[in-house]
């Protein structure tokens, strides 16, 4: 592994990271300015975490119970590294095993909030498949599905939780379709756009279990002139 030390944006953190096979995404930094954090809210579990970008950048802004499952054990330990070295470990606690098997090592109804950066893509064939098998699992749909999340995500938070997830628009159809399954209702939509007239590349949305109906929608052109994403979503009422 060519593993580097490297400053987590603008958080005044610092983040483990292999310079050749796996690096966080500007779809986590989104996640994170997306997610609210209410006084109440007590535990938060967050799936697929990668090197744990989002839990770091939670931890540091709020005083909540965050745990973080990831599945390569590569990277779970870059994660690991990156807590210890932002003295994060009393408020973050990772785990190393598939998301599948969750519910094995946590009961059902006991967060308030889940959150996911989750595989994007399908697997459809070989072809498209990162031949670096750590991109590979992080992008494809090789050990878990989209439909898996919402079923787990359902089952883990409380009556009244959220799920905050970050994916692309071209999958929204599927979305709403699990969403609706798993009785997780769209509350907040938020699509990120390059440039004024292109389509949207990235979607947020806030979910929240058996709630009622009523959804809101915003959008932001985010470009590479952007200086901070620190309190990018902070103007909009959230429902």
């Amino acid at each position: 592994m060519s593993v580097v030390l490297n400053d987590l944006y603008d958080y005044n953190l610092k983040i483990y990271q292999d310079n050749k096979k796996f690096k966080f995404s500007l779809d986590s930094l989104l996640l994170s300015e997306f997610i609210e954090i209410k006084k109440n809210d007590q535990n938060l579990i967050d799936l697929c975490s990668g090197n744990a970008p989002i839990p770091l950048i939670l931890a540091s802004k709020y005083n909540i119970n965050i745990k973080g499952v990831e599945l390569q054990r590569e990277i779970y330990n870059l994660a690991q590294k990156s807590i210890e070295y932002n003295n994060l470990t009393n408020k973050i606690e990772m785990f190393n095993f598939n998301v599948l098997d969750i519910l094995n090592y946590f009961p059902g109804n006991n967060f308030d909030i889940v959150t996911c950066n989750p595989p994007f893509f399908k697997v459809t064939s070989k072809e498209g498949i990162n031949i670096n098998e750590q991109k590979a699992i992080a992008r494809h749909e090789i050990t878990i599905t989209l439909e898996e999340i919402f079923k787990i995500a359902s089952k883990l938070l409380k009556n009244k939780g959220s799920f905050y997830l970050v994916h692309r628009p071209v999958r929204l159809e599927e979305i709403f379709n699990y969403s609706n399954k798993y009785n997780l209702h769209p509350k907040i939509i938020e699509f990120i756009y390059p440039k004024i007239n292109n389509e949207a590349i990235i979607v947020l949305i806030k979910f929240v279990k058996n709630s009622n109906l009523g959804t809101k929608v915003y959008s932001k052109i985010i470009n590479e002139d952007v200086k901070t994403y620190q309190g990018i979503f902070k103007k909009e009422v959230k429902i």
